[in-house]
């Protein structure tokens, strides 16, 4: 009898290890980014015999620009990301931190105009603050037309939640709710406290080169003066040092490096990314550093911010501050205690359980009051 047990235990563990040689001999171990990213799309592969899985050009008033639709189910509420930067996609990390997310939501992503996949060095006098409203608005009339959803969920991330919030506050008809994540409400304000912080974490510290630079560019965002790029750099790379804008981490190159095995990005994608990105500030941070959504305080659906609570890169103090005199009929403010400015990656889980326990069950609700209206006699 134990003969034979101990027969079996042999026989099971030479199959796991005849397995093992066999996967290895078979190329699994990644050699390189294609392979390594196949394994990752093969990972996120949607098999529901009714999913959705599309990454495509799309003309948006006149810009090719590429627009990803995800989703196990295709009645699931739609949830449209709007990411930063202006230029730091989403789509390229979100194998990574939207794990999960197709199984409740149909996930839209959008490379915009001139950031990302959608990078055209052709249409760079095009990248205008007015030219990006007018790109999201016809983004949303995009998704709903396709999706066959008349309304959606926006979250919006950092610049994106700059556009967003106009997209709250110009058609709340077309959203379920609003998320603000990393949420811009006055960026010169913003930059102000910004700089104020960072100089005080130089003097603390005693750090004599964060201290000479930060003294450089003083007076900075004051007076209504325009602010150098160049400044603003210079400001983002002490706060960044001292992690002002991911948690304990001196910047945030462990993000930018998840892109790298992004199956949605192929080898040319990842050569522009960074073009894309510098570009995309040099033109349409100016203009962000002029608007404020100061001064708006009613919205006509349900609004909540996501915020991490040791953001300095935007202020997380100034948006809470907003929020809490703004009048919405519903809102919630989520404080993220181990995050920043990048919390969709430095705590993705609670990401996740804040849009499946808080924003999907107002979605729901929406759509339900829409059948009933639907159905109601007129």
């Amino acid at each position: 009898m134990l003969h034979s047990s101990l027969s079996r235990w042999v026989l099971f563990l030479s199959f796991l290890f005849a397995s093992s040689e066999t996967l290895a001999e078979g190329g699994m171990t990644p050699r390189n980014r294609s392979e390594a990213t196949r394994i990752i799309a093969g990972l996120r592969q949607i098999v529901t015999p009714e999913g959705i899985e599309r990454l495509e050009p799309v003309n948006i008033n006149g810009a090719k620009q590429w627009i990803s639709i995800r989703s196990r189910n295709p009645t699931n509420p739609v949830l449209l990301v709007v990411h930063g930067g202006p230029g730091w996609v989403a789509m390229p990390t979100s194998w990574y931190f939207a794990h999960g997310w197709d199984e409740y939501f149909t996930v839209v992503q959008w490379d915009q105009r001139g950031a990302g996949k959608s990078y055209d060095p052709t249409i760079i006098d095009t990248l205008t603050v007015d030219q990006m409203r007018q790109d999201i608005d016809a983004v949303i009339g995009w998704v709903r037309s396709e999706t066959k959803q008349d309304k959606l969920i926006l979250l919006g991330h950092s610049w994106g939640s700059l556009l967003g919030l106009d997209v709250a506050r110009r058609h709340p008809e077309w959203l379920h709710a609003y998320v603000g994540a990393g949420q811009v409400v006055d960026m010169r304000e913003s930059e102000r406290r910004g700089w104020a912080w960072a100089m005080q974490k130089a003097r603390d510290s005693s750090n004599a080169e964060a201290t000479k630079e930060l003294e450089s560019i003083a007076p900075y965002a004051v007076d209504g003066a325009a602010v150098p790029i160049a400044d603003l750099f210079l400001q983002r790379k002490w706060v960044n040092a001292f992690g002002g804008a991911a948690f304990n981490r001196p910047d945030a190159g462990f993000e930018a490096a998840a892109i790298s095995l992004s199956p949605d990005y192929t080898d040319e994608d990842m050569r522009n990314v960074w073009r894309a990105q510098e570009v995309s500030v040099d033109r349409l941070m100016p203009g962000v550093l002029e608007s404020s959504m100061s001064s708006l305080k009613e919205l006509r659906i349900p609004v909540l911010l996501l915020l991490g609570r040791h953001d300095i890169n935007v202020s997380s103090q100034l948006a809470a501050e907003w929020f809490f005199k703004l009048e919405a009929p519903q809102k919630r403010l989520f404080w993220f205690e181990h995050s920043a400015h990048e919390m969709l990656v430095e705590e993705p889980g609670k990401v996740f359980l804040t849009l499946v326990h808080e924003v999907l069950p107002l979605a729901v609700e929406s759509m339900s009051a829409e059948r009933l209206e639907v159905k109601a006699p007129r």
